[in-house]
């Protein structure tokens, strides 16, 4: 009897910590997405499937779904090529400052796509150091951004599983006369498949769902489906066309995501490790060396000529262009200046992060307690999925559904200031739980339980066993949050007031205005994000919590 008394307080305290997060998700995640998704299948009041098959067999979106598949199959398998090596030399080998790399590689993930586009379309410019390739308005220009975007996934994913490969298998094969070769064939790249596997997963999931880059970049000559769905609500009101393509998304990023799950759940060998240190540079290297430097190169020159042409104004160098940022731009190009955006982005950043963090928190303790029953662990596993599920679908049409569904009692939430911070929120909402699961999960529940046995509280047994090891971890996913909440352009340019803009929403306002001072006030501008962005990450990466790769 007591047993089954204990039993029902575990459930029932479990129950009420989803609670909170289910309800919110439901209100602000399905059905949003629910209302968009209706107006596509029923879009005269009865169900209409065949107009959804008939949008599927367009000519357009043949062409659209091509382009996003095989730019992202393409930019996947690049940032694989060079990941891979530089992950080895900055996770195996011993270089100077190979800290500070890391650190320098994992800035420009974060970054707001709309920067990265700017970055890239200055790069490729007329001006731009590399005008000489002809790659501005080009697919090869926007998969060169994708690489740029997402190298440094493979890069942390696989290096943090290289630094914890057991040395003892690779040491006996190259005992029994393996060249290096021959053991990296044999040894290291089988143990090593399941993070390239799970990285590979993740950075095709998020070059296919690349909103601000190819909007930035490609215009309307290249599309993907993230811009297609945001053309087709915004400027032709094709509901039905909308619908279809964000069913289609759905659909192949949840079985994006289901591969990467299996992949991070597959064994990886024994419970006893002796990890080798790292090691010296040898001559073997170079050619590991060799792509690790052209990786750095891809990664510093766009965000260089990105700085340099904020400082450059009629080919001199000058702070005119940040000077500015104070003004409406050239002939009212803004409602606000980008001062006030950037104030705006730092407070809704701050709600987002709070909102993602508390609701991240409560999905993290209810997924990793250990489950007694095969239903309670399908439970769990349902639950996981289903905040998961964000990643699946276009900021877009999150953004939308939001204006066609909050709008008439009891939610008539469309005025509301937290509308944009909740909608950040939930983009951030993955990030925030891969980084605390992985850790609350490791945590052993033999060490609560002694606590409890020793006569703790619940409260008091968290406060022992769980809070020294998830601060960190909370600190990291507060970062992230807050640089995903300040890049996030998708629904946020749905939802967002015309008085209080995003600093991306102006950025992208000022390059759809003619003129030198508008587009070097949005070369300004992204530099201010992207150094903003950037202090936030370099401080998460003090913090040496493996995240990125484990979405």
């Amino acid at each position: 009897m007591a047993r089954r008394h204990h039993a029902l307080s575990r459930h029932l305290t479990l129950a009420a910590l989803a609670l909170l997060p289910v309800a919110v998700l439901s209100v602000f995640f399905v059905l949003p997405v629910s209302g968009m998704i209706a107006r596509g299948f029923w879009p005269e009041g009865s169900f209409d499937p065949g107009g959804v098959l008939d949008v599927l067999r367009r000519p357009r979106v043949h062409r659209v779904l091509w382009f996003t598949v095989w730019s992202s199959a393409s930019a996947t398998a690049l940032a694989v090529l060079l990941g891979v090596p530089t992950a080895y030399v900055l996770h195996r080998l011993r270089i100077p400052g190979r800290s500070v790399v890391r650190a320098a590689l994992l800035v420009p993930f974060v970054l707001p796509t709309v920067v990265v586009g700017v970055a890239f379309r200055e790069l490729f410019g007329e001006s731009g150091p590399l005008a000489f390739l002809g790659l501005e308005g080009t697919a090869l220009g926007i998969i060169a951004a994708l690489v740029f975007f997402n190298v440094a996934v493979v890069v942390r994913a696989v290096g943090a599983a290289w630094e914890s490969l057991d040395r003892r298998p690779g040491e006996a094969a190259a005992a029994l006369g393996a060249s290096p070769w021959q053991v990296w064939w044999t040894v290291t790249l089988p143990a090593l498949r399941p993070a390239l596997v799970s990285a590979a997963s993740v950075v095709f999931l998020f070059c296919a769902t690349a909103f601000g880059v190819v909007l930035t970049m490609g215009g309307l000559r290249y599309a993907t489906v993230e811009t297609e769905i945001y053309l087709l609500t915004t400027q032709l009101l094709d509901l039905q066309a909308a619908a279809a393509l964000s069913v289609l998304q759905l659909v192949v990023v949840v079985g994006l995501l289901l591969v990467a799950a299996r992949t991070r759940a597959t064994p990886s060998g024994g419970t006893a490790r002796v990890t080798a240190p790292a090691q010296r540079v040898r001559v073997r290297d170079l050619p590991a060396l060799s792509v690790a430097s052209f990786t750095l190169l891809l990664v510093g020159l766009p965000i260089g000529t990105l700085v340099a042409g904020s400082l450059t104004v009629d080919g001199s160098w000058s702070l005119d262009n940040f000077r500015k940022l104070t003004t409406k731009g050239d002939n009212d190009a803004l409602l606000v200046p980008v001062t006030d955006a950037l104030g705006t982005s730092l407070r809704t950043a701050f709600d987002a992060t709070w909102i993602s963090l508390t609701l991240g928190l409560l999905v993290a303790v209810v997924v990793t307690r250990r489950s007694r029953s095969r239903a309670e662990r399908r439970v769990r596993g349902l639950l996981d999925g289903f905040f998961m599920l964000p990643l699946g679908v276009s900021a877009v049409t999150l953004g939308f559904g939001f204006l066609i569904t909050l709008d008439r009692p009891p939610l008539e939430l469309r005025d509301s200031p937290m509308l944009v911070p909740i909608a950040q929120a939930l983009v951030a909402l993955p990030l925030v739980v891969r980084t605390i699961v992985p850790v609350l999960a490791g945590i052993d529940d033999r060490q609560r339980q002694a606590a409890a046995s020793l006569g703790a509280s619940p409260l008091r047994a968290v406060l022992t066993v769980d809070v020294p090891a998830v601060w960190k971890p909370l600190l990291a996913a507060s970062g992230f949050a807050f640089a995903a909440s300040l890049g996030e352009f998708g629904a946020t340019s749905f939802l967002v007031r015309e008085q209080e803009p995003t600093v991306p929403v102006v950025i992208f306002r000022l390059l759809g205005h003619p003129g030198a001072d508008n587009y070097g006030m949005a070369l300004a501008a992204s530099v201010v994000l992207a150094a903003t962005t950037a202090i936030v990450m370099l401080a998460v990466e003090r913090l040496r919590v493996p995240t990125i790769g484990a979405v």
